[in-house]
Protein backbone atom coordinates (compact mmCIF):
# COMPACT_ATOMS: atom_id res chain seq x y z
CA UNK A 1 0.00 0.00 0.00
CA UNK A 2 2.55 2.79 -1.49
CA UNK A 3 -0.20 5.02 -2.19
CA UNK A 4 -0.59 7.73 1.05
CA UNK A 5 -4.27 7.91 1.83
CA UNK A 6 -3.79 12.05 2.03
CA UNK A 7 -3.37 12.03 -1.47
CA UNK A 8 -6.90 10.64 -2.18
CA UNK A 9 -8.40 10.98 -5.62
CA UNK A 10 -11.78 11.77 -6.01
CA UNK A 11 -12.75 9.51 -9.18
CA UNK A 12 -15.78 9.97 -11.35
CA UNK A 13 -16.31 5.96 -12.20
CA UNK A 14 -18.70 4.57 -14.17
CA UNK A 15 -21.17 1.93 -12.86
CA UNK A 16 -20.27 -1.45 -12.69
CA UNK A 17 -21.96 -3.88 -15.71
CA UNK A 18 -21.35 -7.01 -17.43
CA UNK A 19 -22.19 -7.58 -21.23
CA UNK A 20 -22.74 -10.69 -23.23
CA UNK A 21 -22.57 -8.98 -26.16
CA UNK A 22 -18.44 -9.04 -26.92
CA UNK A 23 -19.07 -6.78 -29.89
CA UNK A 24 -19.59 -4.07 -27.45
CA UNK A 25 -16.48 -2.25 -26.84
CA UNK A 26 -15.43 0.03 -24.22
CA UNK A 27 -13.34 2.94 -25.72
CA UNK A 28 -10.06 2.51 -23.88
CA UNK A 29 -9.83 6.39 -23.15
CA UNK A 30 -13.14 6.04 -21.45
CA UNK A 31 -12.59 6.22 -17.71
CA UNK A 32 -15.38 3.23 -16.38
CA UNK A 33 -15.03 0.47 -14.36
CA UNK A 34 -14.47 -1.80 -17.44
CA UNK A 35 -11.44 0.29 -18.19
CA UNK A 36 -10.13 1.21 -15.07
CA UNK A 37 -10.11 -1.68 -12.25
CA UNK A 38 -7.20 -3.53 -13.55
CA UNK A 39 -3.90 -2.52 -11.50
CA UNK A 40 -3.25 -2.89 -7.77
CA UNK A 41 -2.85 0.74 -8.05
CA UNK A 42 -6.55 1.30 -9.52
CA UNK A 43 -7.96 -0.38 -6.43
CA UNK A 44 -6.04 1.08 -4.39
CA UNK A 45 -6.68 4.70 -6.01
CA UNK A 46 -10.62 3.55 -5.77
CA UNK A 47 -10.24 2.58 -1.95
CA UNK A 48 -8.59 6.33 -1.84
CA UNK A 49 -11.83 8.08 -3.14
CA UNK A 50 -13.77 6.56 -0.62
CA UNK A 51 -12.31 8.25 2.05
CA UNK A 52 -12.44 11.51 0.36
CA UNK A 53 -16.30 12.88 1.44
CA UNK A 54 -15.46 11.83 5.31
CA UNK A 55 -13.37 15.83 4.47
CA UNK A 56 -16.40 16.98 4.19
CA UNK A 57 -18.36 15.07 6.78
CA UNK A 58 -16.24 16.12 9.64
CA UNK A 59 -14.81 19.62 8.03
CA UNK A 60 -18.13 21.91 9.30
CA UNK A 61 -21.18 18.70 9.31
CA UNK A 62 -20.75 16.21 11.61
CA UNK A 63 -20.03 18.93 14.52
CA UNK A 64 -23.07 20.77 13.44
CA UNK A 65 -25.45 18.04 13.70
CA UNK A 66 -24.30 16.56 16.44
CA UNK A 67 -22.22 18.59 18.97
CA UNK A 68 -24.79 21.94 18.10
CA UNK A 69 -27.50 19.76 18.49
CA UNK A 70 -26.96 19.13 21.67
CA UNK A 71 -26.45 20.91 24.99
CA UNK A 72 -22.65 21.01 24.35
CA UNK A 73 -22.87 24.13 22.16
CA UNK A 74 -24.95 26.98 20.87
CA UNK A 75 -24.45 29.70 18.20
CA UNK A 76 -23.70 33.38 18.73
CA UNK A 77 -26.38 35.64 17.93
CA UNK A 78 -25.82 38.37 15.06
CA UNK A 79 -28.97 40.45 14.83
CA UNK A 80 -27.01 42.46 12.32
CA UNK A 81 -26.32 39.36 10.15
CA UNK A 82 -29.37 37.96 10.60
CA UNK A 83 -29.83 34.10 11.46
CA UNK A 84 -28.18 31.25 9.86
CA UNK A 85 -31.69 29.04 10.11
CA UNK A 86 -29.62 25.50 9.20
CA UNK A 87 -27.27 25.87 11.49
CA UNK A 88 -29.65 27.96 14.86
CA UNK A 89 -32.32 25.36 14.57
CA UNK A 90 -30.29 22.77 15.20
CA UNK A 91 -29.16 24.29 18.12
CA UNK A 92 -33.00 25.42 19.32
CA UNK A 93 -34.38 21.76 18.20
CA UNK A 94 -36.91 23.51 16.15
CA UNK A 95 -35.61 21.89 12.88
CA UNK A 96 -38.58 22.16 10.51
CA UNK A 97 -39.63 18.69 9.93
CA UNK A 98 -43.44 17.19 7.84
CA UNK A 99 -44.15 13.53 7.23
CA UNK A 100 -40.42 12.64 8.24
CA UNK A 101 -39.11 15.11 6.25
CA UNK A 102 -36.77 18.08 6.37
CA UNK A 103 -35.55 20.56 4.19
CA UNK A 104 -32.30 21.31 6.57
CA UNK A 105 -28.82 21.76 4.35
CA UNK A 106 -27.13 20.20 7.01
CA UNK A 107 -28.87 17.05 6.97
CA UNK A 108 -28.77 16.81 3.35
CA UNK A 109 -25.12 17.30 3.07
CA UNK A 110 -24.83 14.51 5.73
CA UNK A 111 -27.16 12.23 3.82
CA UNK A 112 -25.43 12.35 0.50
CA UNK A 113 -21.70 12.30 1.48
CA UNK A 114 -22.13 9.18 3.70
CA UNK A 115 -24.16 7.65 0.66
CA UNK A 116 -21.22 8.56 -1.55
CA UNK A 117 -19.02 7.01 0.47
CA UNK A 118 -20.97 3.74 0.64
CA UNK A 119 -21.59 3.79 -3.76
CA UNK A 120 -17.67 4.15 -4.26
CA UNK A 121 -16.86 1.03 -1.37
CA UNK A 122 -19.48 -0.33 -3.66
CA UNK A 123 -17.74 -0.24 -6.81
CA UNK A 124 -14.64 -1.79 -5.29
CA UNK A 125 -16.14 -4.52 -3.42
CA UNK A 126 -18.62 -5.46 -6.44
CA UNK A 127 -14.78 -6.06 -8.46
CA UNK A 128 -12.21 -6.85 -5.87
CA UNK A 129 -12.68 -10.68 -5.37
CA UNK A 130 -12.41 -11.31 -9.05
CA UNK A 131 -9.21 -8.79 -9.10
CA UNK A 132 -5.52 -10.20 -10.33
CA UNK A 133 -3.55 -8.48 -7.96
CA UNK A 134 -1.40 -9.23 -4.68
CA UNK A 135 -3.69 -11.51 -2.22
CA UNK A 136 -2.10 -9.00 0.42
CA UNK A 137 -3.82 -5.84 -1.10
CA UNK A 138 -6.62 -7.07 -2.40
CA UNK A 139 -7.28 -8.59 1.66
CA UNK A 140 -6.14 -4.64 2.65
CA UNK A 141 -8.16 -2.79 0.20
CA UNK A 142 -11.48 -5.16 0.56
CA UNK A 143 -11.61 -4.69 4.05
CA UNK A 144 -11.21 -0.75 3.99
CA UNK A 145 -13.85 -0.64 2.03
CA UNK A 146 -15.96 -2.66 3.77
CA UNK A 147 -14.88 -0.57 6.61
CA UNK A 148 -16.00 3.01 5.03
CA UNK A 149 -19.45 1.11 3.95
CA UNK A 150 -19.88 0.46 7.64
CA UNK A 151 -19.01 3.55 9.08
CA UNK A 152 -21.48 5.27 6.37
CA UNK A 153 -23.95 3.33 7.11
CA UNK A 154 -23.45 3.59 11.23
CA UNK A 155 -24.02 7.17 10.39
CA UNK A 156 -27.66 6.84 8.40
CA UNK A 157 -28.88 4.67 11.26
CA UNK A 158 -27.72 7.58 14.03
CA UNK A 159 -28.74 10.09 12.33
CA UNK A 160 -32.02 9.04 10.47
CA UNK A 161 -32.63 5.25 12.11
CA UNK A 162 -33.67 4.01 8.54
CA UNK A 163 -32.06 4.69 5.02
CA UNK A 164 -31.76 2.89 1.79
CA UNK A 165 -29.86 -0.04 1.71
CA UNK A 166 -27.72 -0.54 -1.28
CA UNK A 167 -25.05 -3.23 -1.59
CA UNK A 168 -24.01 -3.23 -5.14
CA UNK A 169 -23.38 -0.56 -7.95
CA UNK A 170 -25.62 1.26 -9.51
CA UNK A 171 -26.13 0.79 -13.18
CA UNK A 172 -29.20 2.39 -13.79
CA UNK A 173 -30.97 5.42 -12.40
CA UNK A 174 -34.39 3.41 -11.16
CA UNK A 175 -31.75 1.39 -9.20
CA UNK A 176 -31.35 4.41 -7.07
CA UNK A 177 -34.32 4.99 -5.47
CA UNK A 178 -34.17 1.76 -3.03
CA UNK A 179 -36.80 0.91 -0.47
CA UNK A 180 -35.77 1.98 2.83
CA UNK A 181 -34.44 -0.19 5.34
CA UNK A 182 -34.97 -0.23 8.72
CA UNK A 183 -32.85 1.10 11.40
CA UNK A 184 -32.51 -2.80 12.52
CA UNK A 185 -31.41 -3.87 8.68
CA UNK A 186 -29.14 -0.99 8.35
CA UNK A 187 -27.22 -2.33 11.98
CA UNK A 188 -27.11 -6.07 10.45
CA UNK A 189 -25.28 -5.11 7.64
CA UNK A 190 -22.94 -2.54 9.52
CA UNK A 191 -22.29 -5.59 11.43
CA UNK A 192 -21.65 -8.20 8.69
CA UNK A 193 -19.26 -5.61 7.00
CA UNK A 194 -17.12 -4.87 10.23
CA UNK A 195 -17.12 -8.28 11.43
CA UNK A 196 -15.62 -9.06 7.58
CA UNK A 197 -13.24 -6.13 7.72
CA UNK A 198 -11.99 -6.97 10.99
CA UNK A 199 -10.55 -10.24 9.74
CA UNK A 200 -9.28 -8.38 6.70
CA UNK A 201 -6.83 -5.65 7.79
CA UNK A 202 -3.92 -5.36 9.55
CA UNK A 203 -3.46 -4.11 12.66
CA UNK A 204 -2.01 -0.31 13.31
CA UNK A 205 1.32 -0.95 13.43
CA UNK A 206 1.39 -2.84 10.05
CA UNK A 207 -0.80 -0.59 8.58
CA UNK A 208 -0.42 2.62 6.62
CA UNK A 209 -1.00 5.95 8.73
CA UNK A 210 -4.71 6.86 8.29
CA UNK A 211 -5.48 3.77 6.64
CA UNK A 212 -8.58 2.08 8.32
CA UNK A 213 -7.20 -0.61 10.40
CA UNK A 214 -8.13 -4.09 12.47
CA UNK A 215 -8.56 -2.09 15.47
CA UNK A 216 -10.57 0.55 14.39
CA UNK A 217 -12.95 -2.32 13.07
CA UNK A 218 -13.54 -3.37 16.19
CA UNK A 219 -14.44 -0.13 17.58
CA UNK A 220 -17.09 0.54 15.25
CA UNK A 221 -18.24 -2.90 15.42
CA UNK A 222 -18.77 -2.46 19.42
CA UNK A 223 -19.87 1.16 18.74
CA UNK A 224 -23.13 -0.90 17.33
CA UNK A 225 -23.24 -3.61 19.90
CA UNK A 226 -23.08 -0.42 22.39
CA UNK A 227 -26.17 1.30 20.82
CA UNK A 228 -27.93 -2.61 20.83
CA UNK A 229 -27.06 -2.90 24.43
CA UNK A 230 -25.20 -6.06 23.51
CA UNK A 231 -22.66 -5.34 25.89
CA UNK A 232 -21.19 -8.78 26.30
CA UNK A 233 -20.42 -8.89 22.53
CA UNK A 234 -18.92 -5.30 22.82
CA UNK A 235 -16.77 -6.22 25.89
CA UNK A 236 -15.33 -8.69 23.84
CA UNK A 237 -14.17 -6.38 20.65
CA UNK A 238 -13.18 -4.02 23.39
CA UNK A 239 -11.16 -6.27 25.21
CA UNK A 240 -9.37 -7.07 22.17
CA UNK A 241 -8.68 -3.51 21.17
CA UNK A 242 -7.24 -2.99 25.06
CA UNK A 243 -5.17 -6.51 25.21
CA UNK A 244 -3.39 -5.68 21.66
CA UNK A 245 -0.92 -4.21 22.54
CA UNK A 246 -1.13 -1.38 19.56
CA UNK A 247 -2.84 1.97 21.43
CA UNK A 248 -2.36 3.63 24.43
CA UNK A 249 -3.37 6.99 25.99
CA UNK A 250 -1.05 10.38 25.40
CA UNK A 251 0.42 11.40 28.82
CA UNK A 252 -1.18 14.86 27.77
CA UNK A 253 -4.72 14.98 26.49
CA UNK A 254 -3.82 18.16 24.40
CA UNK A 255 -1.36 15.61 22.80
CA UNK A 256 -4.56 13.36 21.34
CA UNK A 257 -5.22 16.03 19.28
CA UNK A 258 -2.70 16.49 16.00
CA UNK A 259 -1.50 19.65 15.13
CA UNK A 260 -1.51 21.51 11.57
CA UNK A 261 1.43 19.35 10.08
CA UNK A 262 2.71 17.29 12.97
CA UNK A 263 1.38 14.88 15.59
CA UNK A 264 -0.83 12.95 13.52
CA UNK A 265 -2.00 8.86 13.98
CA UNK A 266 -0.63 9.03 17.09
CA UNK A 267 -0.69 5.86 19.54
CA UNK A 268 -4.04 6.93 21.01
CA UNK A 269 -5.82 7.61 17.52
CA UNK A 270 -7.87 4.63 16.61
CA UNK A 271 -8.87 6.14 13.66
CA UNK A 272 -9.45 9.59 12.75
CA UNK A 273 -9.87 11.47 9.19
CA UNK A 274 -6.64 12.84 7.15
CA UNK A 275 -6.25 16.41 6.19
CA UNK A 276 -2.85 18.19 4.51
CA UNK A 277 -2.36 21.82 4.89
CA UNK A 278 -2.12 23.21 1.98
CA UNK A 279 -3.07 24.18 -1.68
CA UNK A 280 -3.80 19.89 -2.78
CA UNK A 281 -7.34 21.19 -1.71
CA UNK A 282 -7.05 18.57 1.05
CA UNK A 283 -7.25 20.96 3.94
CA UNK A 284 -9.94 21.81 6.65
CA UNK A 285 -11.14 24.92 7.78
CA UNK A 286 -13.50 23.25 10.53
CA UNK A 287 -11.79 25.72 12.72
CA UNK A 288 -13.15 28.63 11.31
CA UNK A 289 -16.29 27.38 11.94
CA UNK A 290 -16.22 27.15 15.49
CA UNK A 291 -15.66 30.74 16.46
CA UNK A 292 -17.57 33.02 17.98
CA UNK A 293 -18.32 36.27 15.46
CA UNK A 294 -17.71 38.38 14.04
CA UNK A 295 -14.30 38.39 14.88
CA UNK A 296 -11.50 41.06 14.01
CA UNK A 297 -8.26 40.34 12.48
CA UNK A 298 -6.26 40.87 15.33
CA UNK A 299 -8.25 38.90 17.76
CA UNK A 300 -8.14 35.84 15.25
CA UNK A 301 -4.64 35.91 14.56
CA UNK A 302 -4.29 34.93 18.22
CA UNK A 303 -6.15 31.70 17.79
CA UNK A 304 -4.64 30.70 14.14
CA UNK A 305 -1.50 32.57 14.81
CA UNK A 306 -1.81 32.99 10.46
CA UNK A 307 0.46 35.06 8.63
CA UNK A 308 -2.60 36.52 6.97
CA UNK A 309 -5.25 36.78 9.79
CA UNK A 310 -8.76 37.80 7.98
CA UNK A 311 -11.98 39.64 9.89
CA UNK A 312 -14.92 36.81 10.03
CA UNK A 313 -18.64 38.56 10.12
CA UNK A 314 -21.48 36.35 10.84
CA UNK A 315 -22.69 34.06 13.30
CA UNK A 316 -20.66 32.03 15.31
CA UNK A 317 -20.92 28.59 15.49
CA UNK A 318 -20.43 25.18 17.78
CA UNK A 319 -19.90 27.88 21.15
CA UNK A 320 -19.32 25.65 24.26
CA UNK A 321 -22.32 26.17 26.64
CA UNK A 322 -22.16 27.21 29.82
CA UNK A 323 -23.72 23.83 31.07
CA UNK A 324 -20.21 21.99 29.61
CA UNK A 325 -17.92 24.86 30.81
CA UNK A 326 -19.25 23.67 34.32
CA UNK A 327 -19.63 20.33 33.58
CA UNK A 328 -15.74 20.34 34.44
CA UNK A 329 -15.18 19.25 38.07
CA UNK A 330 -12.29 21.73 39.75
CA UNK A 331 -8.42 21.18 38.73
CA UNK A 332 -9.45 18.40 35.51
CA UNK A 333 -6.52 19.38 32.91
CA UNK A 334 -9.24 18.72 29.99
CA UNK A 335 -11.20 21.98 30.26
CA UNK A 336 -8.49 24.35 29.44
CA UNK A 337 -7.06 22.05 26.83
CA UNK A 338 -10.72 22.09 25.26
CA UNK A 339 -12.26 25.44 25.78
CA UNK A 340 -10.82 28.47 25.59
CA UNK A 341 -12.21 32.54 25.68
CA UNK A 342 -11.70 35.50 23.44
CA UNK A 343 -13.03 39.02 24.25
CA UNK A 344 -14.16 39.95 20.94
CA UNK A 345 -14.65 44.13 20.49
CA UNK A 346 -17.28 44.11 17.57
CA UNK A 347 -19.69 41.72 19.43
CA UNK A 348 -22.88 43.63 19.85
CA UNK A 349 -23.28 41.77 23.57
CA UNK A 350 -23.01 43.04 26.98
CA UNK A 351 -20.87 40.75 27.48
CA UNK A 352 -17.85 40.70 25.08
CA UNK A 353 -16.64 37.37 26.06
CA UNK A 354 -16.94 34.39 24.57
CA UNK A 355 -15.79 30.69 25.23
CA UNK A 356 -14.14 28.99 21.81
CA UNK A 357 -13.29 25.37 20.77
CA UNK A 358 -9.38 25.78 21.86
CA UNK A 359 -8.70 21.08 21.24
CA UNK A 360 -8.40 22.09 17.56
CA UNK A 361 -7.20 25.77 17.82
CA UNK A 362 -3.84 25.01 16.36
CA UNK A 363 -1.33 27.34 14.16
CA UNK A 364 -1.18 27.05 11.03
CA UNK A 365 0.41 29.37 8.27
CA UNK A 366 -2.28 30.15 6.60
CA UNK A 367 -6.24 31.86 7.18
CA UNK A 368 -8.76 29.70 6.77
CA UNK A 369 -6.37 26.37 5.73
CA UNK A 370 -5.24 23.98 8.27
CA UNK A 371 -4.52 20.23 8.46
CA UNK A 372 -5.41 19.47 12.05
CA UNK A 373 -6.68 15.93 11.56
CA UNK A 374 -10.49 14.74 12.61
CA UNK A 375 -10.67 12.14 15.07
CA UNK A 376 -13.52 9.38 14.82
CA UNK A 377 -12.41 6.82 17.48
CA UNK A 378 -9.79 7.75 20.12
CA UNK A 379 -8.29 4.85 22.77
CA UNK A 380 -9.80 6.81 25.65
CA UNK A 381 -13.54 6.04 24.15
CA UNK A 382 -12.74 2.34 23.78
CA UNK A 383 -11.72 2.45 27.54
CA UNK A 384 -15.41 4.37 28.48
CA UNK A 385 -17.43 1.94 26.33
CA UNK A 386 -14.90 -0.88 28.13
CA UNK A 387 -16.13 0.37 31.42
CA UNK A 388 -19.65 1.24 30.42
CA UNK A 389 -20.06 -2.55 29.35
CA UNK A 390 -18.83 -3.97 32.05
CA UNK A 391 -21.45 -1.77 34.43
CA UNK A 392 -23.97 -2.62 32.61
CA UNK A 393 -23.33 -6.48 33.00
CA UNK A 394 -23.05 -5.49 37.12
CA UNK A 395 -18.77 -6.25 36.93
CA UNK A 396 -18.29 -3.11 38.81
CA UNK A 397 -14.96 -3.68 39.76
CA UNK A 398 -13.99 -4.86 36.62
CA UNK A 399 -15.28 -1.24 35.40
CA UNK A 400 -13.46 1.18 37.08
CA UNK A 401 -9.79 1.01 36.48
CA UNK A 402 -10.77 1.95 32.57
CA UNK A 403 -12.67 5.11 34.04
CA UNK A 404 -9.40 5.91 36.24
CA UNK A 405 -7.07 5.69 33.65
CA UNK A 406 -9.04 8.15 31.79
CA UNK A 407 -9.68 10.25 34.56
CA UNK A 408 -5.82 10.16 36.12
CA UNK A 409 -4.47 11.67 32.40
CA UNK A 410 -6.78 14.45 33.58
CA UNK A 411 -5.47 14.86 36.54
CA UNK A 412 -8.32 13.64 38.51
CA UNK A 413 -8.54 11.22 41.27
CA UNK A 414 -10.24 7.78 41.21
CA UNK A 415 -13.90 7.47 40.92
CA UNK A 416 -15.42 7.24 44.23
CA UNK A 417 -18.69 5.94 42.39
CA UNK A 418 -19.59 2.47 43.59
CA UNK A 419 -22.97 0.87 42.74
CA UNK A 420 -24.29 0.50 38.97
CA UNK A 421 -25.90 3.28 38.76
CA UNK A 422 -23.63 5.87 40.22
CA UNK A 423 -20.49 4.06 37.99
CA UNK A 424 -23.22 4.68 35.03
CA UNK A 425 -23.63 8.08 35.64
CA UNK A 426 -19.75 8.68 36.16
CA UNK A 427 -19.10 7.15 32.58
CA UNK A 428 -21.86 9.32 31.18
CA UNK A 429 -19.67 12.54 32.59
CA UNK A 430 -16.34 11.34 31.52
CA UNK A 431 -17.75 10.61 27.92
CA UNK A 432 -19.13 14.30 28.15
CA UNK A 433 -15.68 15.60 29.03
CA UNK A 434 -13.33 13.56 27.49
CA UNK A 435 -15.25 13.56 24.47
CA UNK A 436 -16.88 17.10 23.57
CA UNK A 437 -16.58 18.74 20.23
CA UNK A 438 -15.55 14.90 18.66
CA UNK A 439 -19.14 14.94 17.53
CA UNK A 440 -19.99 12.13 19.90
CA UNK A 441 -22.79 14.51 22.40
CA UNK A 442 -26.23 13.75 20.43
CA UNK A 443 -25.92 9.81 20.04
CA UNK A 444 -24.70 9.33 23.31
CA UNK A 445 -28.04 11.24 24.39
CA UNK A 446 -30.12 9.11 21.93
CA UNK A 447 -28.18 6.27 22.65
CA UNK A 448 -28.67 6.24 26.81
CA UNK A 449 -32.41 7.32 26.09
CA UNK A 450 -31.54 10.30 28.06
CA UNK A 451 -32.30 13.50 25.01
CA UNK A 452 -35.43 14.17 25.84
CA UNK A 453 -34.96 14.81 29.33
CA UNK A 454 -31.28 16.21 29.40
CA UNK A 455 -32.47 18.62 25.92
CA UNK A 456 -35.97 19.33 27.90
CA UNK A 457 -34.19 20.80 30.76
CA UNK A 458 -31.13 22.23 29.20
CA UNK A 459 -34.13 24.48 26.47
CA UNK A 460 -35.75 26.13 30.17
CA UNK A 461 -32.15 27.16 30.64
CA UNK A 462 -31.86 28.53 27.69
CA UNK A 463 -35.19 30.07 27.44
CA UNK A 464 -35.15 31.80 31.25
CA UNK A 465 -31.82 33.52 30.72
CA UNK A 466 -30.99 34.67 26.69
CA UNK A 467 -28.01 36.47 27.64
CA UNK A 468 -26.18 33.77 29.14
CA UNK A 469 -26.64 31.45 26.03
CA UNK A 470 -24.92 34.26 24.17
CA UNK A 471 -27.75 36.21 23.01
CA UNK A 472 -27.92 40.39 22.59
CA UNK A 473 -30.42 42.42 23.61
CA UNK A 474 -31.79 42.87 20.37
CA UNK A 475 -31.85 39.29 19.90
CA UNK A 476 -34.66 36.78 20.77
CA UNK A 477 -34.98 32.98 21.49
CA UNK A 478 -37.54 31.29 18.52
CA UNK A 479 -40.85 30.50 20.01
CA UNK A 480 -40.57 27.41 18.60
CA UNK A 481 -37.45 26.79 20.36
CA UNK A 482 -36.58 22.86 21.81
CA UNK A 483 -40.36 21.71 20.38
CA UNK A 484 -38.86 19.30 18.57
CA UNK A 485 -36.76 17.08 20.41
CA UNK A 486 -36.21 13.55 18.26
CA UNK A 487 -33.58 11.17 18.71
CA UNK A 488 -33.40 11.28 14.51
CA UNK A 489 -33.54 13.72 11.66
CA UNK A 490 -36.07 13.83 8.88
CA UNK A 491 -34.83 12.89 5.66
CA UNK A 492 -33.80 15.21 3.05
CA UNK A 493 -36.12 16.91 1.49
CA UNK A 494 -34.15 17.23 -1.75
CA UNK A 495 -33.71 13.43 -1.88
CA UNK A 496 -37.19 12.65 -1.31
CA UNK A 497 -37.62 14.80 -4.46
CA UNK A 498 -35.85 11.82 -6.20
CA UNK A 499 -37.32 8.75 -4.36
CA UNK A 500 -40.60 7.36 -3.81
CA UNK A 501 -39.98 5.05 -0.84
CA UNK A 502 -39.09 8.10 1.15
Amino acid sequence: MKKSIIFSIALSLGAFSCSDDFLTVTPETALSSVTFFKTETDFIQAVNSAYVPLRTLHNINSHLLTEQHSDNARYVRNVLFGATENQSNLADFNVPTANGITTNGNVLTAYRQNYLIIARANQVLALIDAATIPDATKRNVKGQALFLRALSYLEIARYFNRGPLQLTPVSVRSEAAAPLGTGDQLYAQIIKDATEAIGLLPPKSAQEAGRATSGAARALLANVFMIQKKWADAETQLRAIVTSGEYSLMPNYADAFSNSTSNKNTRESVFEVQYLEGAQGLNGNFLYSMLPLPIAANELVTITGTSNPQPLSGEGNNIPTPDLIEAYEPGDRRRDATIGFITLGGALHANKSFPFIRKYARPHALHNNHGMNWPIYRYSEVLLFLAEALIEQNKLADATPFINQVRTRAGLANTTAATQSALRDAVYQERRVELAFESKRLHDLVRTGRLETVIKAYGDRVKADKFRYYFPSEGFVPSDAFTNITPYYGLPAAEADLSPNF
